[in-house]
């Protein structure tokens, strides 16, 4: 029974410094390093379809907007769960 007590009191209770985050749980999107990789893709696409026969122009562009799209998916999914605490936004003040 004390066990029963011991854990129903550390599952009900909530550590102190949930509720004082200021902070965003995700970085700005230039601190990745997805960021870094797209930007590396890209250039790597782009200067493979100036040196290349093969890759044609509209290719390499379908890859680049497959490569950005799939980066903007991934950075939405990283922020899908998280809220914003900045306070530049006129909205958030409350």
């Amino acid at each position: 029974m004390a066990t029963m007590e011991r854990t129903e009191r550390a599952r009900t209770s909530t550590p102190l410094n949930v509720s004082d985050r200021t902070s965003d749980e995700t970085k700005l999107s230039l601190k990745t390093t997805e960021f870094w990789a797209m930007g590396g893709i890209i250039a790597a696409i782009l200067v493979a379809s100036a040196v290349s026969d093969s890759l044609g122009d509209v290719r390499a562009w379908t890859l680049v907007a497959a490569v950005g799209i799939g980066y903007m998916i991934s950075r939405g999914l990283a922020k899908s769960g998280t809220k914003y605490a900045g306070g530049e936004d006129p909205l958030n003040n409350r």
